[in-house]
């Protein structure tokens, strides 16, 4: 988890021009991090189908660690949601 937000804490700074947010929070056997780097509008931001990987595979990295990744993108930034559902095993290989 920690790598996860990370990745993504370290993209928002740097596409979010040094800023960015970081909100976590316990639900219903899940952690689930949010991560912005701007302020969305109010609204239905365009929903991304496939995160860019422009510059390493942090995103990729991401996708492979947590149970769920949503990325909403609008005008005024990107928002990412990560869910770790509490008590699952990870097996990489």
């Amino acid at each position: 988890m920690v790598l996860a937000v990370h990745e993504l804490a370290a993209n928002a700074v740097y596409h979010g021009g040094g800023t960015g947010r970081l909100r976590i929070w316990n639900l219903a056997g899940a952690l689930y991090c949010q991560i912005d780097d701007g302020n969305l509008p109010k609204g239905s931001p365009a929903a991304m189908n496939s995160l860019p990987c422009e510059r390493g595979h942090g995103l990729w990295v991401v996708q492979q660690l947590a149970d769920e990744v949503q990325a909403l993108s609008g005008p005024g930034g990107t928002s990412v949601l990560i869910r770790f559902d509490r008590g699952a095993t990870r097996h990489f290989g």
